[in-house]
């Protein structure tokens, strides 16, 4: 059984524990609970590190794609592996990380996997780690910024490498998958969902999206990052927030 749920920011134990995830006591390493990015792998503290030894142990396997608000630098010092036909960065034995532009043979069902998305709360910019303002602006409400290589990576957006090898991967499936998993949501769905806010602006991600939308067969495509449980059923799109679906 394969099951999908959004954005856990580390706070595995509270989404996924048996009193709100009952299922998940019957499933096995064979069952798979999927996260639509924002995992929250951050920084090495013995209180992550006790969550994920307590995700690790539970009865499924946990997969998730990466979401703006990871620990990049960390993220990307795990080997790259081969798993169910794509790329995986494994973080412990039974929570793996799928990595961007990649086609994942998942218990019969084809999964087309693209994380990342830009950042909203920068509106006062990304600041180096010696910059005197941190200490000015800390505990301040009206400011939203974030520091280089300590709460944001610029990976959070793809490589034109990526973007790619995503194409690329898609060409060899026969433009066919029966899910796709990201984080952010595609341009059209983006701006639907921003009803002229203009908080969340459309970016070259967003449009890689797009057209992704646009020229792959798909059954049903589950997205992050907007933090609503909603299905869009005209678009065959989930945003997903705090439910757990099942998809398989």
């Amino acid at each position: 059984m394969i099951y999908i749920t959004g954005d856990t920011h580390g706070n595995w134990k509270s989404r996924l524990h048996h009193d709100v995830f009952p299922e998940g006591d019957t499933l096995s390493k064979n069952d798979y609970v999927i996260i639509c990015g924002d995992f929250g792998l951050w920084h090495d503290t013995e209180d992550e590190r006790f969550a994920l030894n307590w995700l690790n142990a539970q009865p499924f396997s946990t997969l998730f794609v990466c979401g703006n608000h990871e620990n990049y630098d960390r993220l990307y010092q795990y080997p790259v592996e081969e798993w169910h036909g794509g790329k995986i960065h494994k973080i412990c034995d039974s929570v793996i990380h799928l990595m961007r532009g990649q086609v994942f043979d998942i218990n019969g069902k084809k999964f087309f996997t693209f994380g990342g998305a830009s950042s909203h709360d920068i509106q006062d910019g990304i600041l180096e780690k010696d910059d005197p303002r941190i200490y000015e602006w800390i505990g301040l409400f009206d400011k939203m910024f974030r520091i280089n290589h300590k709460s944001w990576w610029k990976e959070e957006l793809p490589s034109e490498e990526e973007m790619e090898e995503g194409i690329k991967n898609l060409k060899s499936h026969d433009q066919k998958v029966d899910y796709i998993v990201t984080h952010c949501p595609y341009t059209s769905l983006l701006k639907k969902l921003d009803g002229g806010a203009h908080l969340y602006e459309p970016d070259y991600l967003t449009d890689y999206l797009q057209k992704i939308k646009e020229s792959v067969e798909y059954k049903k495509w589950f997205f992050g990052h907007m933090h609503i449980n909603e299905d869009f059923k005209e678009e065959n799109a989930i945003g997903i927030y705090e439910q757990i679906i099942r998809v398989v």
